[in-house]
């Protein structure tokens, strides 16, 4: 690897996760951050600066093997943890529950922790605006459905409850945090938070005025074309699509019962199951960007605090949602203890193994099959320089699952690309075969009459 790198390093390496950072703290104006064929965010502009190696860029993209890791950060933002582990880095404490005030639980897809943190820092004075995705007014016209914004009212914050699972870029807002003056939050996936903490490193001005990082769980960043194949699915034509959930909530089913619905401009609304999607299995991997294999950070290890989905009984069978909690910053502890001895937030504390066992895929995902990534020959200038030790030294099962995995990810890229030219039907009959094949890997369905009766199954609602 050269001594410095420039954004084109990193996007020839398949590293580029889309975050906007180097167009954040670009000179150069014609800088921007703009759709591939692929439905993924990446940096454009002048070939000067794209290509030019920078000891800036070099120090603040997250993906960047130069940069400071999580460990680092986490060591400088939080120097006398009470708690520790390997996989959750260093935290304070740790909950699992949901928030008992009106409208939070209800309107989010978990718990409502995420809104009600933003918001309660934004009553208690400690912040000015917080820094999050919501719905864009007119996707159609915008060219993307949902954009970071900075929210002033709780009003404001409630628009950007419930997951998003779309490509999404921090250059905009952070381009307001410089121009306005105040003290901000910023809620975020965990790469996007550490993309945060590495420019606070080098620009003042975010320094003072980020006073606040939420963080998001994480098990991989989809492209655009997902929100595609569900028009494809539901049979809408995009243009039609005003807005997207992909969790929508009810309470009468389980919380890890996903289904997705779309909005169309005449208010008709068409909805589908998760597992009734040739694409919706989350573990497999469709749409994945490319970066995310090389990612180590579940649980935004960096984030003062980070929130997830309890996936253990008897929570993920609680269709009002729950969230899983990791609380960093001594701060928002306090607010966050007070709020449960006032009957405001129904948590209840727990240890850091029922934390690390709601997010066992995540884990094994990053960590085990990480390492065993990490042996495979890497082509371009940047090699990635990750906490996890490369090692193969896996049942050859899991090898299986770990190149499958990788495998529909690539391919699922290409292969949308081409069925984008009238032959939607190329994509969806291509992505029921090899999920059927990877289920038979993973799940142990390896007969070939199961694996056929699964691809023809995933196509009805």
């Amino acid at each position: 690897m050269s001594e410095l790198l420039s954004p084109q390093d990193i996007i020839g390496s398949g590293l580029c996760i889309g975050c906007g950072s180097c167009v954040a703290q670009a000179q150069e104006p014609a800088a921007h951050m703009t759709f591939d064929a692929y439905g993924q965010l990446k940096p454009h502009g002048p070939k000067t600066w794209l290509e030019q190696p920078s000891a800036g860029f070099t120090r603040t993209c997250p993906f960047s093997p130069a940069a400071r890791n999580e460990d680092d950060l986490a060591a400088a933002l939080f120097p006398a943890p009470p708690q520790r582990t390997a996989l959750l880095g260093s935290f304070a404490a740790a909950y699992v529950g949901y928030v008992a005030e009106p409208d939070f639980r209800t309107q989010g897809s978990s718990g409502g922790l995420v809104s009600w943190v933003a918001a309660e820092l934004l009553r208690q004075g400690l912040i000015d605006g917080v820094a999050h995705v919501v719905l864009t007014a007119d996707p159609q016209a915008d060219g993307r459905y949902f954009r970071y914004r900075i929210s002033r009212t709780v009003a404001e914050i409630g628009a950007g409850a419930k997951s998003r699972y779309y490509p999404i870029e921090l250059a905009d807002v952070l381009r307001v945090i410089r121009d306005q003056p105040g003290r901000y939050a910023v809620v975020g996936l965990p790469c996007f938070i550490k993309a945060v903490h590495l420019l606070r490193g080098e620009d003042p001005v975010l320094r003072e005025r980020i006073a606040f990082t939420l963080g998001l769980f994480c098990g991989h960043l989809k492209s655009a074309r997902f929100v595609e194949s569900f028009a494809w699915q539901m049979q809408v034509p995009t243009p039609e699509i005003a807005q997207v959930e992909y969790r929508e909530k009810d309470a009468s089913r389980p919380a890890n019962w996903y289904r997705a619905q779309l909005t169309l401009h005449s208010g008709r609304r068409v909805s589908r199951d998760w597992w009734h999607l040739a694409d919706g299995d989350w573990g497999a991997g469709f749409y994945m960007n490319s970066a995310c294999n090389f990612c180590d950070d579940v649980v935004a290890e960096t984030a003062d605090i980070a929130f997830g989905d309890a996936w253990v009984e008897p929570y993920s069978s609680d269709g009002r949602g729950t969230n899983v909690v990791i609380v960093r910053s001594p701060v928002v502890q306090q607010l966050v203890a007070a709020a449960i001895a006032e009957g405001r937030l129904h948590l209840d504390a727990v240890d850091a193994a029922f934390v690390e066992q709601t997010q066992a895929a995540g884990f094994r995902q990053r960590r085990e099959g990480l390492a065993y990534r990490l042996t495979w020959a890497r082509r371009g200038p940047v090699q990635p320089r990750k906490r996890v030790a490369p090692s193969a030294a896996l049942p050859r099962q899991r090898k299986l699952i770990y190149r499958f995995r990788v495998f529909i990810s690539a391919a699922s890229h290409r292969m949308f690309r081409v069925a984008r030219w009238g032959r939607p039907g190329l994509f969806l009959g291509w992505a029921r075969a090899v999920l059927a094949v990877y289920h038979g890997v993973a799940y142990h369905q390896g007969k070939v009459k199961e694996m056929w009766a699964r691809w023809r199954g995933l196509g009805q609602p």
